[in-house]
């Protein structure tokens, strides 16, 4: 289970991007976070990890407090937490294989690492990881070489090889057109409901919310506007969340 508790998180030049925002999430759950760019979701995500350092509150994963942790305690935790970002993050020169394994770097020797030498078990473990995703073929490709589908479906794969408890999944159809985004989205949605593991993603468009979501948390301005089924947000609900211009856009 996650717990986050009074979160706040106020940048140098004053912006309020999180403002004491409290939920918890239940394990298994296919939580999805929506609102406007701005609105707070890429900082509630990156918090969850420390990847950016909140001004206040508690992120406690299964009993364990994120936000206390130490630099060693917080490399362990990590371990848990796989994260699929909006740009895909991949070492563009690198083949696909190579970027699926460092999904493992928290696990093996650096040093090994850095000659590209694995376990054989996480280079079996990597083949299963692109299998499911439907790119083992492209396994020694260079990773520029993919389309950003095919790009993404890397990133989702690097981010099993951590085998985590909890995958964070940063505005990852942003950069994809529609039939690419739900290619990609039934990916994540088959790990959430095969491996049980929880998600938590953020996404713009209310439609794709509506497909792949067990729950939605909208945010604007940094505060919590909504946080229930998908079913439950009516169009007073939408224009309290996006704005009274705001026009509905589907995303089939």
């Amino acid at each position: 289970m996650l717990e986050i508790k009074n979160l706040t998180k106020v940048y140098d030049d004053g912006t309020v991007a999180l403002d004491n925002v409290s939920f918890t999430v239940q394990d298994g759950e296919f939580l999805v976070i929506i609102g406007l760019s701005g609105s707070g979701k890429s900082t509630l995500l990156r918090c969850i990890n420390r990847l950016i350092e909140p001004t206040s509150g508690q992120i406690i994963l299964d009993g364990v407090d994120i936000t206390a942790a130490s630099p060693a305690e917080l490399r362990r935790i990590r371990r848990d937490i796989g994260m699929i970002f909006q740009h895909f993050n991949l070492v563009k020169r690198s083949t696909v294989m190579r970027n699926v394994l460092a999904g493992r770097l928290g696990y093996v020797n650096p040093w090994l690492s850095l000659l590209g030498i694995f376990p054989k078990e996480d280079k079996e473990r990597a083949w299963k990881a692109l299998e499911l995703v439907g790119i083992a073929e492209k396994a020694y490709n260079r990773a520029d070489a993919l389309s950003g589908g095919q790009q993404q479906r890397v990133g989702i794969a690097r981010a099993l090889m951590q085998e985590p408890k909890l995958l964070l999944a940063d505005e990852p159809v942003s950069a994809l057109d529609p039939a690419t985004s739900h290619s990609v989205l039934k990916y994540i949605e088959l790990i959430n409901r095969e491996r049980g593991v929880t998600v938590m993603c953020s996404l713009h468009f209310l439609s794709l919310a509506r497909t792949y979501a067990t729950r939605i948390i909208a945010l604007k301005d940094g505060k919590m506007m909504f946080d229930g089924l998908p079913e439950e947000i009516d169009d007073q609900r939408f224009k309290e969340i996006y704005g009274e211009e705001a026009v509905r856009v589907e995303v089939n």
